[in-house]
């Protein structure tokens, strides 16, 4: 489990609104949004929560920094906490950094490999006003979190970072969007080299022999690619920052300028990181695609200018034709005036209604036609059925398989209905809709989740049946494993399960329901033969009753004997008052009775 504080680096960006409508969003994905959490509040709806927690940060005016803090607390690949472990540790976590009477919305992903929790939380005290920012809160969270795992039996992770600022924002770059980072290519490339330069020269040419530059900045050094980007020397080694390097080499000489423009044996391009599948042409596709991307964009863009200049130049003739009415039509230096003064406020309203129109246009055509990262696009290209792109976001080192309660399969495959694909993520990994629950599939295996129903264990059967084969693998707790063999008997998939002893287990929970469903009596909920459709039956003409316990002889329904002729009064035992089920049965046959009776007369006046 790991926790991480999400900091805005714009004022403008520190919107809760914005953050909540973001975290609380399903986008149009059935298992994206699990529960939702308002804490410390009175409203009960999200929108009423909102906006009383932007009256309690308005109240608030003499705080400048960012008065919402994003907490994200992520889980390891597999783990499914119940509902009631995600509220206490969502509680926990926030008490341990002095967030416990402040007002948060949390909401529960489930569209990533990894299920988290997204916070976000008012930063200012809803009855002292006053605004709270934890001291040194990553060490804080590395303790809270290793306090969690122990209580609740998570899987152990590592909470302290191994990598900060550019280091680790680059390695961040390479994880989401699968494009290689100047820190990550250097490393990669040439930095032993770098080391290994015993004077000022020598490094000078290590530099230019890769398309790098090293030059002074401010009080220290940095590395400037090609492309201009640029990253500084201490963050690639400690040992290249200026103070350790003029230590060892002596004071800082710069580049000889004649120098500079040498052929370079290797340069940084933000190309993909190198996988075990080629893509090249991939990545080719996906950077025609930007440019032409770009290019729609900006003809998009040029067309509603020209819309917007029309409806202003309309406007302001408009405002001319009236302007000249009045003019020529009217008497009197007051009423000129006054109609002059509404005719330039109408034609104010009418540009400011222009502008923003144009404005939300603007907007509109950025969303539609913004450039994608490469895992993004890769992404979308596998949800319209790419399986290129998706081979190649199952082959980033990222991706490492499902764990938890899974099933494979194996053997001959048995194609079948393409179920529905809810989302794919960016490690490969495609979630299917199964009814309430969501099945997993990382080209290998199947996950469920821990609140699927018998339904959803069925669907990840068939689906394994289907496309790995009808030779099944389970893994996971016992209780899954139960599941799984009460699934596969009841729906009667002709699977067979690799483990001997589930297989033993599905073999006899199927003789054991076999033998309790009788020949020749439908199963419940079956439909009913064509000569018991529309009608009722009373108990008496049922086939026949059978009890659980010694005697399993089905009692046959009573035959009616032709009446006796009646014997003497005084010899006749006295009958016993009907039963409630006798009673229930005369009532039933009395209104049947009356309904074909009514039904007989209505005919009758009808002329039938």
């Amino acid at each position: 489990m790991i926790a991480k504080h999400v900091p805005m680096r714009s004022l403008g960006k520190s919107d809760f609104a914005g953050l909540v409508n973001y975290v609380t969003d399903a986008q149009s994905k059935d298992h994206r949004l699990g529960q939702v959490q308002i804490t410390n509040c009175d409203a009960v709806s999200v929108q009423d929560a909102i906006t009383e927690v932007l009256a309690t940060q308005h109240t608030n005016t003499r705080a400048k920094g960012d008065k919402t803090y994003h907490l994200i607390v992520s889980f390891r690949v597999g783990e499914q906490p119940s509902a009631d472990t995600l509220r206490a540790i969502e509680e926990r976590i926030c008490a341990g950094l002095g967030y416990g009477k402040h007002q948060r919305i949390s909401a529960v992903h489930n569209d990533t490999d990894n299920l988290h929790i997204h916070i976000a939380i008012n930063k200012i005290h809803p009855t002292r006003h006053t605004m709270h920012e934890p001291y040194y809160s990553h060490r804080a969270l590395a303790e809270l979190c290793t306090a969690l795992e122990r209580d609740y039996g998570l899987e152990k992770d590592n909470h302290e970072p191994r990598q900060r600022g550019a280091e680790g924002r680059a390695a961040d770059m390479e994880r989401h969007a699968g494009v290689e980072s100047l820190v990550g290519w250097i490393k990669r490339e040439c930095l032993d080299e770098i080391k290994g330069a015993q004077s000022w020269q020598e490094l000078h040419q290590v530099m230019r022999d890769n398309g790098l530059e090293l030059r002074e900045h401010a009080n220290g050094l940095v590395i400037e690619a090609g492309d201009g980007t640029m990253v500084k020397a201490s963050t690639l080694a400690r040992d290249l920052s200026k103070p350790k390097l003029e230590a060892r080499l002596g004071p800082f000489e710069a580049s000889p300028e004649q120098q500079t423009r040498t052929k370079a044996k290797r340069q940084y391009q933000k190309d993909p990181i190198r996988l075990r599948v080629n893509t090249v042409e991939l990545y080719a596709r996906y950077k025609d695609a930007q440019q032409t991307l770009t290019v729609a964009r900006a003809d998009v863009l040029a067309e509603a200018k020209r819309r917007k200049d029309r409806a202003i130049e309309n406007a302001k003739k408009g405002a001319a034709a009236r302007r000249a009415a009045i003019k020529h039509l009217t008497d009197g230096r007051l009423t000129k005036k006054l109609l002059y003064a509404q005719a330039s406020a109408a034609l104010r309203a009418d540009l400011d209604a222009i502008h923003k129109r144009h404005a939300q246009e603007r907007a509109a055509i950025y969303q539609e036609h913004r450039r994608r990262p490469w895992a993004d696009w890769l992404k979308q290209q596998a949800m319209a059925g790419d399986g290129q792109a998706l081979d190649v976001l199952r082959a980033r080192e990222a991706a490492q398989g499902l764990k938890g309660d899974t099933i494979q399969g194996d053997g001959q495959t048995k194609p079948g209905h393409a179920p529905v694909i809810d989302n794919i993520t960016k490690k490969g990994t495609i979630i299917y809709r199964a009814g309430s629950s969501a099945v997993r599939d990382d080209g290998e295996r199947l996950a469920v989740s821990s609140q699927s129903d018998r339904a959803g264990v069925a669907a990840a059967l068939r689906l394994a049946m289907e496309r790995y084969g009808e030779r099944i693998t389970v893994s996971g707790s016992v209780a899954f494993k139960a599941a799984v063999i009460r699934a596969a008997v009841d729906a009667q998939l002709p699977i067979t399960f690799a483990d001997s002893a589930l297989e033993s287990r599905r073999q006899a929970e199927a003789i054991k329901v076999q033998a309790q469903r009788r020949p020749g009596v439908p199963a419940v909920g079956q439909e009913p033969p064509p000569h018991r459709r529309h009608s009722l039956r009373t108990l008496s003409q049922l086939d026949g009753l059978h009890i659980e316990g010694k005697a399993q002889q089905p009692v046959q329904a009573p035959i009616q004997a032709t009446p006796a002729p009646p014997a003497a009064k005084a010899q006749q035992p006295a009958r016993p008052a009907p039963s409630e089920l006798e009673q229930r049965e005369a009532r039933l046959r009395t209104q049947m009775e009356a309904k074909k009776a009514k039904h007989h007369g209505k005919g009758k006046r009808l002329g039938r």
